[in-house]
């Protein structure tokens, strides 16, 4: 195989590799919001229901419903508190849908607003549909679970994911180099190196800061899984880089490395993450 035929190869397969992992992480983080299917009188629907909302923002839970026979009842409460449910009837609203660049298409939603919390505060919630007299539960097993989180600036939010989404590839593609016997495995290694330590260990708990008021709250003073996943992977990927500047052509430390950070991006993100205790009045980390 020639070298341009082998660069688009591995190239190819990076991207493949990289974009799988994303989409993986994001199905899996405990942020995003939780996709369900519920049948009714015959009929599916299909909801994404909110786990994270900012602080200031109203927390809406929307569900697309347009039959007008079709109610809805929310019941809430503090997560890991000792309270009743509280029951609410959701509003018919309309609602415009997400969308890229415009302001997406108006749809009937039923909707309820959950009461605002303190940073890093959580509420459960699970919701019951009923048309006639049939009714059917959604997550009532396994309630919902949003947290509450201050506002992050964009212009340190987006640079965070970006240079976040950058380490992924320029590792990835160091890992595939090395397992090719490349020549460029110490290169993408030390792109990898900084950009995870620009976005990961300087970006990443600004953005902490400003969402749930620490700055740090990995190891030694905490037990923050995204914290300490990041600072675990970054030592790797220290370590290959320092590795391959006396042996070029080792292949050991970067493949041991890739797989450290395939590690760190399959533990959900978030995972762990600040929560507020609610008896205490404080934000304690490590938790589920």
């Amino acid at each position: 195989m020639n070298k341009t035929l082998k660069s688009i190869l591995l190239w190819t397969i990076t991207i493949i590799i990289t974009v799988s992992t994303m989409i993986y992480q994001r199905a899996t983080g405990p942020t995003y919001p939780k996709k369900v299917s519920v049948e009714l009188d015959g009929k599916e629907y299909k909801f994404s229901l909110l786990r994270s909302d900012e602080i200031g923002t109203p927390c809406n839970i929307d569900i697309p419903v347009t039959d007008e026979n079709v109610t809805a009842r929310i019941f809430y409460k503090l997560y890991k508190v000792d309270q009743a449910w509280t029951e609410v009837e959701m509003q018919r609203k309309k609602s415009n849908k997400k969308a890229f660049f415009r302001k997406g298409d108006e749809i009937e939603v039923l909707r309820a607003t959950l009461p605002e919390q303190p940073s890093a505060g959580k509420v459960e919630y699970y919701i019951e549909l009923k048309k006639g007299d049939k009714t059917v539960s959604i997550q009532k097993e396994e309630p919902v679970i949003v947290r509450f989180k201050g506002f992050v600036p964009r212009g340190i939010l987006i640079p965070h994911i970006l240079f976040m989404i950058i380490s992924l590839f320029a590792g990835t593609r160091a890992g595939i180099e090395a397992i090719a016997g490349g020549d460029n495995t110490r290169k993408f290694a030390i792109v990898t190196l900084i950009v995870l330590f620009i976005g990961g260990l300087i970006l990443g708990p600004i953005v902490q800061l400003y969402a749930f008021g620490d700055l740090w709250t990995g190891w030694p003073f905490g037990g923050d899984w995204t914290d300490n996943k990041t600072l675990f992977a970054w030592i790797f990927w220290l370590i290959a880089v320092i590795v391959l500047k006396k042996k070029p052509h080792n292949r050991l430390w970067p493949i041991i490395a890739v797989f450290v950070l395939f590690a760190m991006y399959m533990i959900p993100h978030s995972m762990g993450g600040s929560e507020l205790n609610n008896e205490t009045g404080q934000i304690e980390t490590g938790l589920k």
